[in-house]
């Protein structure tokens, strides 16, 4: 009893219970009236089907692009699915250039507004575990001193679990300036080479050769990052 009233009596939790309850009631209004046209396109969107859906998006003609901006946003919210059939997609729909710029503004948009949501519900969680061990926050204060640069390069890292990221980042100290920067510009060569390679793989015939040079790239990186110093190194 004495627990429960001292839940009440903190606003932090009190805060906590209404963005909660906001939420399922948000989950509640699109599944009452849009989950037809969400579990049709969200599940397109992850089934790799990527023919499907681009012919699917296109028959929504001018709101295509908005349609797949605002998908591309959810799946990054809930950091749980790829979203790389639905870049592949944009490059074959919209072009590679246009392609490119919707999946990374809409995947840092799903990403950032994901790192809100994760820092508002479990920060607060993370830090009273991190008290209770002194490297833990030493490794802590390193992330808020150079969350940003080891943000950035986890970010560029093309089909590396979102998630995961956005859960570090969260629990972690780095500002929320910080990670928006990171995410901004760590995104932008992930998400292009994500377009590219999907668009050339489709087009296998057509684009064999840049497809060679990007597959050589990403082992590249995927070498530099085995290589790349961890927040323990900081």
């Amino acid at each position: 009893m004495e627990k429960k009233k001292d839940c009440l009596k903190n606003p932090d939790i009190i805060t906590k219970i209404i963005a909660a309850v906001l939420l399922v009631a948000l989950v509640a209004i699109f599944h009452f009236f849009a989950w037809d046209f969400f579990n049709k396109t969200f599940t397109l969107a992850i089934s790799g089907n990527v023919g499907g859906l681009a012919e699917y998006l296109r028959s929504f003609g001018g709101w295509a692009m908005t349609v797949s901006f605002m998908i591309d946003v959810l799946i990054n919210v809930g950091s749980i699915f790829p979203s790389v059939f639905l870049s592949t997609a944009n490059g074959l729909i919209f072009g590679l250039p246009v392609g490119i710029v919707i999946s990374w503004l809409a995947e840092t948009t799903g990403v950032v507004l994901s790192f809100f949501l994760m820092r508002f519900f479990f920060r607060n969680t993370a830090e009273k575990i991190i008290e209770k061990s002194d490297r833990m926050k030493d490794i802590d204060t390193a992330s808020g001193k150079h969350g940003l640069e080891w943000m950035t390069f986890a970010r560029t890292l093309p089909y590396f679990p979102s998630g995961i990221l956005t859960a570090i980042g969260a629990v972690s100290s780095i500002s929320v300036r910080d990670y928006i920067i990171a995410n901004l510009i760590g995104k932008f060569p992930s998400t292009a080479l994500e377009v590219v390679i999907g668009h050339d793989i489709v087009n296998f015939q057509e684009y064999s050769r840049r497809l060679a040079v990007f597959v050589i790239v990403v082992a590249l990186i995927f070498y530099g990052y085995k290589k790349f110093r961890t927040l323990d190194d900081f």
